[in-house]
C-alpha cells in the first residue's frame, strides 16, 4: 500500500473514531419536542385551579429555548403563551394572551439547565419573581413533571405537580 493511501485511510478511521462523540455533543435536550399535559396524573392545589388541557413545545437552538404553551385554564379558557429565552437564568419578555385577550399576570421569565433532564423557571412580574417551575424529565425521555410553587397574580398561593407525557 502506498504512503498516499496508507495517510487517507488512518485519516478516514480518526474521522471515524472522531464522530461518535461529535454527535453526543449534539444530542437534543431532553427537555425538546411536544408535551401533552397528563391531567390524571397532576395535582394542583388549590384543585380549582387544575388546568382542563395542555400543550407544551420546547425547541432549542444552541443556548436558546423557544417554549410555545397552549392551554385550556378551569375557567373554560383558552390560554397561549410564547418565549425565547436562553438557558443561563437571565429574564426574558414573555407574550401571553387568555382568550385571545393579553395576559397581564406575567412579563417576563427566566431559564436555567441545572442538568441534562433539570430545568428551572422562574415566571416573573415587573421584575418580581411570583412562581417558580422545576422541570424534571424522566430518565426514558417519555415524561416530565413540573413542580409549580409560588403566589398567582391573584395573591394565592398555590403548589401544583403537574405531569405531561411525550408526544
Amino acid at each position: 500500500m502506498s504512503t498516499h493511501r496508507r495517510a487517507a485511510l488512518v485519516s478516514l478511521v480518526l474521522i471515524a473514531a472522531a464522530l461518535p462523540g461529535a454527535v453526543a455533543a449534539q444530542a437534543t435536550e431532553s427537555l425538546a419536542g411536544t408535551w401533552k399535559l397528563n391531567a390524571a396524573k397532576s395535582k394542583y392545589d388549590p384543585a380549582a385551579l387544575a388546568n382542563k388541557s395542555g400543550t407544551v413545545t420546547y425547541a432549542f437552538s444552541g443556548k436558546n429555548v423557544t417554549a410555545t404553551v397552549d392551554q385550556v385554564n378551569a375557567q373554560d379558557q383558552k390560554v397561549h403563551v410564547e418565549y425565547t429565552a436562553t438557558l443561563d437564568g437571565a429574564d426574558h419578555p414573555w407574550k401571553g394572551t387568555i382568550d385571545g385577550k393579553p395576559n397581564t399576570t406575567q412579563d417576563a421569565v427566566s431559564f436555567k439547565k441545572l442538568d441534562a433532564h433539570t430545568y428551572h423557571v422562574e415566571n416573573k412580574l415587573k421584575g418580581k419573581v411570583m412562581t417558580t417551575n422545576h422541570i424534571v424529565v424522566a430518565a426514558d425521555g417519555k415524561s416530565r413533571t413540573v413542580t409549580i410553587t409560588g403566589t398567582n397574580a391573584q395573591g394565592q398561593k398555590i403548589h401544583h405537580v403537574v405531569v405531561y407525557d411525550k408526544q
